[in-house]
């Protein structure tokens, strides 16, 4: 049975790492992110993937249900998904802004919650497929300077393990990956010491993901860690 990933929140780091780990293993792919041209530059400069390009504002759900629907007719329903989009704030508590944290919210605790309930509706319909939540180490615990952070990634790791409950037991595989440490990417290679792999590379960190989405159902992940081997812990 052929499969279909969507992708939502692409950019050139984890987001697309993760569309062209999908491809190779023979899955089709769309790949989602506010700006539908940017996601169409990185798929032009590997054709050979096959990753169609969509826009989809998670912050509304009316835009992630469209993206959905248009994948669906385009692809096909989705058996992978991926939900990568986050924002956030940072500053110490006493200076955040309610407004700018809100926003950043939207994003990473709305839009998660319009992707699981968008991808978990038409998975729990078909009693299979796998739902994916990026998750970071602000998940688990607020450090200084980054509630910001932390209140968007405890809020998605909520839906997640609530989502897990009320969806395994109609075939739906749902996980969340906390990724502890620094990703490589053009934008964190200065801070990353030349030839050494201190740093997350994305294409391991997807490689995890198709990983998990490929476990038999009587060993289901639904929490993991990923770190560099230098990583502090």
């Amino acid at each position: 049975m052929s499969e279909v990933a969507v992708v939502v929140g692409v950019g050139p780091g984890l987001g697309w790492a993760l569309c062209r780990t999908f491809a190779r293993a023979g899955i089709r792919v769309a790949g989602a992110a506010r700006n539908q041209d940017a996601v169409e530059k990185l798929a032009a400069a590997e054709p050979d993937l096959g990753v169609r390009a969509y826009a989809c504002d998670v912050t509304r759900a009316d835009s992630v249900t469209a993206l959905f629907d248009a994948v669906a007719a385009d692809l096909g329903e989705p058996t992978l998904v991926a939900s990568n989009a986050g924002a956030y704030v940072r500053g110490p508590v006493l200076d955040l802004d309610p407004a700018e944290l809100e926003q950043a919210l939207g994003v990473s605790v709305m839009g998660a919650l319009h992707v699981a309930q968008a991808a978990g509706r038409r998975m729990a319909r078909a009693g299979r497929g796998t739902i994916l939540f990026t998750g970071a180490t602000a998940a688990l615990r607020g450090a200084a300077g980054f509630a910001g952070l932390a209140v968007g990634k405890f809020g998605q790791r909520a839906i997640a393990q609530s989502l897990a409950r009320e969806l395994g037991p109609k075939g739906v595989h749902v996980a969340h990956v906390i990724v502890d440490g620094l990703i490589l990417s053009e934008r964190t290679r200065p801070f990353v010491k030349p030839g050494a792999d201190t740093a997350l590379d994305p294409d391991d960190i997807a490689q995890t993901y198709l990983a998990v989405h490929r476990q038999r159902r009587s060993a289901w992940t639904h929490e993991l860690d990923l770190r560099p081997w230098v990583e502090k812990f």
